[in-house]
């Protein structure tokens, strides 16, 4: 069900492990507004994302494509000039759009959102190691609270290692978040004077470290708060990186008074709760602020994050090493979307991020992108349960992950570990911890050959290429192949067109 004149509001938080929301049933994790959004909405119980570092997984998440096909899988590199995203896409067709917050995506020599909205406004600036003049440092200048910034770094702990956490010396209306909420507020308020729709990303910095917390949000947790039942779960199972880093945690003795590895396990899982509840906060404020304006009935809002984390449920401190574990490939996803969202629904399906800029596109009846690899998961929202796609994968150069029906498998490039053939399989219905890798059980290899196929027949089918054989007049043949904007062809003949060619024994 399409809507003209649709507004859209993506909220997106960085680093956030799924399970740590009211709404997921986590014990400790208070998520109130989350809880809502995803009482009054949809949520997605297996919602995947495609990378597990920033920029490469935001890069999929705005352009919709996966990221063998954008390229980027590292922090920065070259502006992907001919690269379309759904901002930009929106701004086509005559909304007011924004990027506001931590955008993070490749910023050398220019970062690639700010030539698609009518606001961009990045907190961080990430070209001057963060001393820069982004919106947000600004702000704080002209209140004299630039020192006492500690979203980004602890600035009493200049140049260390920054996992450990303690309440911010910012109270939160002045705090990154608080400031993404202002910023977002008087955006939506001048794109209803102006009578124009809007489509926005909120990008909340937290609840990735530091872990500094408003001292109300820290509050609300104990300082004798239960640690995670995985904390000390053994990874001998796992392969040699996830090792390494579980040894070098162990060792790790924090920054703050008292110090030790269990005070620091203890700060960060309790500063890391406390952050989701601000970042929980946040989104509540926006909520509201769209009930206030009477544009609550007119506006598809998402909750969503770039990717999962550990922060110390597995003995790691953050999400590195980046592919190992469900806690940082799967990704909270709540819908909501009105006239279309069927509330309090629960999906089951796989589904990714990438598939938000066709759905959005779809819902506030636009024109779709022909670039974007995701799918129109209008279906799920409206509580249809028939599958959109079969696979969701998460990759790294080296190293993918595909989930399927019960099962994960993790494949490593036998050059990742001395040639040595190390890969990881697990039955998250009755694992759901991942305490047992099967990859080598005798009595398992029938589900390693069916992830590996899975994995190539995935690849195979969703890369996207710029030329095929023979160099013929497509134009003139049934199938009409023809290029995108990104100069790759086009998603929505590119597949089939394929397909049919290779049975004439044409490719």
């Amino acid at each position: 069900m399409a809507t003209q004149n649709q507004n859209v509001l993506f909220v997106v938080s960085d680093q956030h492990l799924a399970t740590c929301m009211g709404c997921e049933g986590h014990p400790q994790a208070i998520t109130p507004n989350m809880d809502r959004l995803a009482h009054q909405g949809v949520r997605f119980a297996t919602a995947y994302t495609q990378n597990t570092i920033c920029t490469p997984s935001r890069v999929s998440l705005l352009s919709g494509q996966y990221c063998h096909n954008h390229g980027y899988y590292g922090l920065s590199g070259p502006c992907p000039d001919r690269l379309p995203g759904f901002l930009g896409h929106f701004r086509t067709h005559g909304y007011r759009t924004a990027g506001i917050g931590k955008l993070h995506t490749p910023n050398d020599p220019l970062d690639w959102v700010s030539g698609q909205v009518d606001l961009y406004d990045e907190c961080y600036d990430y070209g001057s190691d963060f001393e820069g003049c982004s919106p947000y440092f600004r702000y704080l200048d002209r209140l004299g609270l630039r020192d006492k910034e500690d979203s980004i770094r602890l600035p009493e702990f200049p140049g260390a290692q920054q996992d450990d956490g303690r309440p911010s010396q910012l109270p939160y209306e002045h705090s990154v978040e608080g400031w993404c909420v202002q910023q977002a507020t008087q955006f939506i308020d001048e794109a209803r004077a102006a009578g124009k729709p809007f489509c926005m990303e909120v990008s909340l910095p937290r609840p990735h470290q530091c872990y500094t917390p408003d001292r109300r949000f820290w509050d609300l947790y104990p300082a004798d708060l239960a640690l995670p039942p995985t904390i000390d779960q053994g990874a001998s199972h796992r392969p040699p990186h996830f090792r390494a880093m579980v040894e070098h945690a162990k060792r790790w003795e924090g920054l703050i008074e008292p110090k030790g590895v269990e005070h620091v396990r203890r700060r960060v899982w309790r500063a890391y709760l406390a952050c989701i509840t601000q970042v929980d906060h946040a989104l509540g404020q926006l909520l509201d602020h769209l009930d206030r304006t009477g544009l609550a009935e007119n506006t598809v809002v998402i909750y969503g994050s770039d990717h999962g984390a550990y922060s110390g449920t597995h003995g790691v401190p953050e999400k590195a090493p980046g592919i190992c574990s469900e806690s940082v490939c799967r990704v909270p996803y709540i819908w909501r979307a009105p006239g279309v969202t069927k509330a309090g629904h629960v999906s089951g399906q796989l589904v990714e991020n990438v598939d938000l800029a066709p759905t959005i596109t779809a819902l506030c009846g636009l024109p779709p992108m022909e670039t974007t690899d995701g799918r129109n998961i209008t279906g799920l929202l409206q509580g249809d349960d028939r599958p959109v796609r079969t696979v969701a994968v998460t990759e790294n150069v080296w190293s993918k992950s595909v989930r399927w029906d019960d099962w994960r498998f993790v494949h490593y490039q036998p050059e990742m570990f001395g040639s040595r053939d190390y890969g990881e399989l697990y039955n998250i219905r009755s694992d759901p911890n991942e305490t047992r890798n099967l990859f080598a059980d005798p009595s398992r290899q029938d589900m390693v050959a069916e992830g590996r196929k899975r994995l190539l027949e995935w690849l195979i089918g969703t890369t996207r290429v710029t030329t095929v054989w023979p160099a013929i007049d497509y134009s003139k043949s049934p199938y009409d192949y023809r290029t995108a904007g990104d100069g790759k062809e086009s998603n929505l003949a590119g597949p089939a067109w394929r397909a049919a060619r290779n049975q004439l024994n044409y490719l």
